[in-house]
């Protein structure tokens, strides 16, 4: 027996339609939601200010002479406007140590980042795409290979470049940067290769493109922002490196970390020429970082999206 309810009775009946998929808001997402983004963006604006300070600070006390930065601290700029002075940077363009070391360090930091970022790319590109035995091995090796520290193969490699006469010359320095700079570059790389869709590798195959053809006009466009990010992370390791460089490299070849560790006084900081003289090879890195920002942003937010 079916019964039947009267018009107002369907009418005023109430039917729940259940809710599903909505998240549930945590504490702490419903507490920003409440600042609102104007104060997030007020706190992100403290928080790069208080990040920023020790460089401010180095920057002041590069344009103090060595009398006032031993007397007080940078922050006193503030009431004595008339300490500024760029005769620290005029003794440093005076130097010629200083910038011997400077462009030894370029002549290491360049070509360790363009090896490395060729080699890996092209390493990674084999162990994503390319079918051949034993290739899962050599992966687990590389991986393997990233646990080694650097300090177990400085005295062995010290040996071996002493034996075909590459210690203390900048063809060794940059040899040891891109052997350990290059295990982190393929595991990076190819965990970005392996995210790239197949079927645009299996198009451009069927459509007769050899392999070295897949990887210059498939792959590495799509790889940019890998690329961007491994370039940042391998100029930024060798260009602050000070172990390697004080191991292998004489004083002809000595990069900026090593010159400017070899100008403390005896009895004095040498703040003057030391914070002149960070401060100058601290400029370069950054404006790589900022080149290469759009892309390096682009990689970090990839990885999420996968």
């Amino acid at each position: 027996m079916t019964t039947v309810l009267p018009r107002e009775a369907r009418s005023s009946q109430v039917v729940e339609v259940p809710v599903t998929g909505s998240p549930k808001r945590g504490p702490l997402t419903r507490f920003i939601g409440k600042l609102g983004n104007g104060a997030v963006q007020v706190g992100l604006a403290l928080v790069a200010l208080f990040w920023l300070m020790p460089v401010f600070g180095l920057l002041v006390a590069s344009l103090r002479g060595e009398q006032a930065n031993t007397a007080s601290g940078w922050w006193t700029i503030f009431t004595r406007p008339a300490e500024i002075t760029l005769k620290n940077y005029a003794d440093l363009a005076g130097n010629e140590a200083i910038w011997q070391s400077f462009l030894n360090t370029v002549y290491i930091a360049v070509p360790s980042t363009v090896l490395v970022v060729v080699i890996s790319s092209l390493a990674a590109y084999a162990l994503s795409w390319i079918d051949f035995p034993g290739r899962d091995w050599l992966t687990v090796g590389v991986v393997g290979l990233l646990v080694m520290p650097i300090q177990v193969a400085l005295i062995p490699v010290a040996k071996l470049f002493g034996t075909l006469g590459l210690f203390g010359t900048i063809t060794g320095v940059v040899l040891f940067h891109v052997a350990f700079g290059l295990p982190f570059a393929v595991f990076l790389l190819r965990n970005f290769f392996t995210g790239i869709p197949v079927d645009l590798v299996e198009a451009a195959r069927m459509d007769g493109a050899t392999e070295w053809v897949v990887f210059r006009r498939v792959v590495l466009p799509i790889a940019k922002p890998a690329l961007a990010s491994l370039t940042i992370f391998q100029f930024l390791w060798v260009w602050n490196d000070l172990l390697v460089a004080l191991v292998f490299a004489d004083q002809d070849s000595a990069p900026i970390t090593v010159a400017l560790r070899s100008q403390l006084r005896q009895f004095g900081a040498n703040i003057d020429l030391l914070s002149t003289g960070a401060f100058l090879s601290m400029v370069v890195p950054l404006a790589v970082f900022l080149a290469f920002q759009k892309y390096f942003v682009q990689g970090v937010l990839a990885g999420s999206t996968k």
